[in-house]
């Protein structure tokens, strides 16, 4: 079981990311999909985004769930059965899990020199901490979208603005926190946002 890591942010929640090795066939195995769950898997056209669910249903098993413990609500966002928060992300080979009691989101994403190009997308004041051509400009700019895909996730509020409404101080050098926030409709939501770097990925999961 490729589980990759599992982190323990503080004592009400835990991040478990899976690296994705196995074929299809090999993550179909043991699986009890939901009907649903099953329909989806077979319609999707990518075999990287049919195994990227599937390792989420693996990461589920990870934390004692069941495929039928997870429902999606009307904005999309993942719930458990029991109440427990839950948030979910896959890009390329790794996909990830968190589990709190608290309200969570996580996003992973490949660094990727592409991102240059919707930087101005969703990035606004944080342009004043941020050093173009430096050899971590890539990764930093991944650390951004990473903090603000993760608020999105966990507020999941149609009309919510990446580059308007999520707002993070960028970390120092050698420093895996920070703090961030939503400014939505008059009112602030403050979060403290972890972060961790591993085989040219970024991931990110910020808690209430």
């Amino acid at each position: 079981m490729p589980l990759y890591k599992t982190i323990t942010p503080n004592s009400q929640t835990t991040v478990k990311i899976w690296k994705i090795t196995e074929s299809f066939d090999d993550l179909m195995h043991g699986l009890d999909l939901k009907p649903e769950s099953l329909s989806r898997v077979s319609g999707m056209k990518s075999e990287m985004h049919q195994r990227g669910f599937l390792s989420v249903r693996h990461l589920l098993r990870a934390f004692g769930y069941s495929d039928s413990d997870l429902f999606y609500d009307k904005n999309g966002k993942p719930h458990l059965k029991d109440g427990k928060q839950i948030s979910i992300t896959h890009s390329f080979q790794f996909s990830a899990v968190i589990v709190s009691d608290g309200i969570i989101g996580i996003d992973i994403e490949k660094q990727r020199e592409k991102i240059q190009v919707i930087a101005h997308k969703f990035i606004d004041y944080e342009y004043n901490y941020l050093e173009e051509h430096t050899e971590d400009y890539i990764n930093k700019l991944t650390v951004i979208w990473c903090v603000k895909e993760s608020l999105y996730k966990l507020f999941a509020t149609p009309g919510l603005s990446f580059k308007q409404h999520c707002l993070m101080i960028p970390a120092s050098d050698d420093v895996n926190e920070t703090v961030a926030w939503i400014d939505y409709n008059d009112k602030k939501h403050r979060y403290h946002v972890q972060f961790l770097e591993f085989e040219g990925f970024t991931c990110a999961y910020a808690m209430a």
